[in-house]
């Protein structure tokens, strides 16, 4: 039997869904096979892991303030992505963002909060943009990787965070943790209701806003379609003359911004001070998120809160089954893995063929 492969010339329809299906079924089948060897439930951890995540409203609501950070570093990432520029820095930039906005809430602490606050989200998306715009300009001037300096950035931007809260931020009635004092109300984003809702901010609004204002910009506007067409390749776009340097600036400068507003949103909101627990991986997550969702707002938007939720159904099987931290980790690259893995499935068919078959199909004319 011969194994033939054949790249297809019309779209599954409705077995995409049952592609992406199978495989995230592979993966959870992988992770409960894990459990299983460490000595846990299997399948009984996946129940506890899905109970977890949306078996109770408290959870569900958590899974969306968890999915703020992941959908807007997400969104800068596929941004760039989109013209094949490997921005692998929004951890960094996240971080530089949160330096930024509790720079300017500890500056200006006196300042209303109509002033303060936006003037905390424009620090944070300078501070992003700067940091993201630093592998674009080592990429254009010395022909450096931008996945090179992009990566290893993200760890000077977490160890700069560290280094001020462990130091001259650091306060003093902290009784020796890493933390700044608190935030003024002014630099705080507001709950949106007391009691159930109480963990629900208004930092949430970002997300719809940002998503727009994103498809809008692809879909309707010059340097959106400009943008487009770099996808092709740096050669592609300077033969076609359009400004290849300038967009690869944009992208990374608008990628750091957005990751950095996510910084400032979950300092700001969640927290309400700099403190370096707040690195979580959310701008390595929003790389899987990008890649799963195909670059599009709209998937990006479900899948951030899909794995924000999975997050949350790790913190409860750790609390009940003693799991490691690093299992959240291993789920999302097993389901990186296998979605990837799938999409080879949505572009070709496989198909078995006896070889005297095969060859008389290949003599027809």
């Amino acid at each position: 039997m011969n194994l033939t492969v054949r790249k297809r010339e019309e779209s599954l329809g409705w077995g995409v869904l049952v592609v992406y299906l199978g495989a995230l079924a592979l993966a959870f089948g992988v992770c409960a096979l894990l459990l299983t060897l460490a000595g846990k439930p299997g399948l009984g951890g996946m129940l506890i892991l899905f109970r977890g995540a949306f078996g109770q409203g408290y959870s569900l609501l958590d899974s969306l303030t968890k999915a703020v950070p992941i959908f807007l570093c997400a969104l800068g990432v596929a941004l760039s992505f989109r013209m094949q520029i490997w921005n692998i820095g929004a951890e960094g930039q996240f971080a530089l963002g949160a330096v930024g906005g509790a720079w300017a809430a500890l500056t200006f602490a006196g300042l209303p909060g109509i002033v303060l606050l936006p003037l905390v989200f424009l620090c944070a998306m300078t501070c992003g943009a700067a940091w993201g715009l630093i592998p674009a300009v080592l990429k254009l001037r010395l022909g450096v990787s931008e996945v090179i300096t992009s990566l290893m950035l993200n760890y000077i931007g977490a160890l700069l965070l560290e280094f001020l809260v462990f130091g001259i931020w650091r306060d003093p009635g902290s009784f020796g943790f890493p933390m700044t004092a608190e935030f003024s109300s002014g630099a705080q984003i507001a709950r949106i209701a007391p009691g159930v809702l109480g963990k629900l901010h208004w930092g949430v609004l970002a997300c719809p806003l940002a998503g727009v204002a994103y498809a809008l910009f692809l879909s309707r506007t010059r340097l959106g379609f400009e943008l487009m067409a770099c996808g092709e390749g740096e050669r592609v776009a300077r033969y076609a003359q359009l400004p290849y340097g300038f967009l690869v600036l944009l992208v990374l400068g608008l990628g750091g911004a957005l990751a950095g507003l996510a910084g400032s949103i979950e300092s700001s909101a969640t927290l309400g001070r700099l403190q370096p627990t707040m690195l979580m991986g959310y701008g390595y997550t929003a790389i899987v998120v990008a890649w799963l969702a195909r670059l599009k707002p709209w998937p990006i938007a479900f899948t951030a809160y899909l794995l924000a939720s999975f997050r949350v159904g790790v913190e409860v099987l750790q609390l009940e089954l003693q799991v490691p931290a690093a299992f959240g980790s291993i789920m999302e690259g097993a389901i990186l893995l296998f979605v990837i893995a799938g999409q080879f499935f949505l572009s070709y068919s496989v198909s078995l063929a006896h070889p005297v078959v095969a060859q008389a199909k290949g003599a027809r004319p």
